[in-house]
């Protein structure tokens, strides 16, 4: 099998098996499957999410949702622990061109899940861009042929909007985060964001948090190299209470980011939405 996309031999087994998989559900509906997120923009290691979108021609039929749900849980079942790691969404196409956003819900694989759900996840800005630029193409098109390109003011917009009002959940609702997946998660999201924010284009948790630890309040320092720690087996810590004294730190810090992102947005213009 000459079919190498990362060099993980196992998780390329997996990715041969759902391309073909999916092909044979969707048939003449299939465009093209693509990496991204980390596995796009390269900075990956045995413990990164395997993010993916595939591109149909049109919606997704019943009969289709119904194929694609019993490959997935098929998949899932492989004794293959990257197998279990697959996170990503079914796009069609005129959605995927849509250089908007928006609250459209595509059929998506929750990471860890069996089944597919109907989510906005995956229907951001910042998806379309990595997808763009740095797509790993399994199959089908070039991905720059699929997705048009993303204004930098756009992408700023959408992450400074995500960065509220996320937080606002998260500090009105904090009962829901408080296990250790969900704190790691946070703190290493919150650095990525601010750091994309900073720079203009989206970048992974690793080069968001040594970023965050060279351009921060040193005093955060520690929260973020605990956090880093803690990403592997996110199937058990999500069932594992956070450590208190980190929650609470996590909270404060998404407090501080916030409001570095506020600062930094005003001093360079950029509107803040209500």
């Amino acid at each position: 099998m000459d079919f190498t996309p990362t060099p993980f031999h196992d998780l390329n087994r997996v990715l041969h098996d759902s391309v073909e998989s999916v092909q044979m559900v969707l048939g003449a509906n299939f465009v093209g499957a693509y990496l991204q997120g980390s596995f796009a923009v390269g900075d990956f290691d045995r413990h990164s999410d395997v993010d993916f979108i595939v591109v149909t021609e049109n919606d997704l039929s019943n009969d289709e949702v119904d194929g694609l749900q019993a490959m997935h849980g098929r998949l899932y079942s492989l004794d293959i622990a990257w197998a279990q790691h697959l996170e990503g969404s079914y796009f069609p196409r005129r959605v995927l061109r849509q250089t908007s956003g928006g609250d459209r819900r595509l059929w998506y694989l929750d990471h860890g899940s069996r089944s597919l759900i109907q989510s906005d996840h995956c229907n951001t800005l910042v998806v379309r861009w990595v997808v763009r630029e740095f797509g790993v193409a399994l199959a089908g098109p070039a991905p720059v042929t699929l997705v048009d390109p993303i204004p930098v003011t756009a992408l700023r917009a959408e992450i400074l909007a995500t960065m509220r009002d996320w937080g606002r959940t998260i500090l009105t609702r904090p009962d829901q985060y408080n296990n250790r997946f969900y704190q790691t998660f946070i703190v290493l999201s919150y650095c990525r964001m601010l750091h994309d924010l900073h720079h203009g284009f989206p970048g992974s948790k690793r080069a968001g948090a040594d970023w965050a630890k060279a351009n921060l309040d040193p005093s955060w320092a520690g929260l973020i190299d605990r956090t880093w720690d803690g990403r592997p087996n996110p199937a058990l810590s999500v069932r594992q209470p956070a450590d208190p004294t980190d929650f609470q730190a996590t909270l404060a810090f998404v407090r501080y980011i916030i409001n570095e992102s506020v600062i930094y947005a005003r001093a360079h213009h950029i509107e803040l939405t209500s």
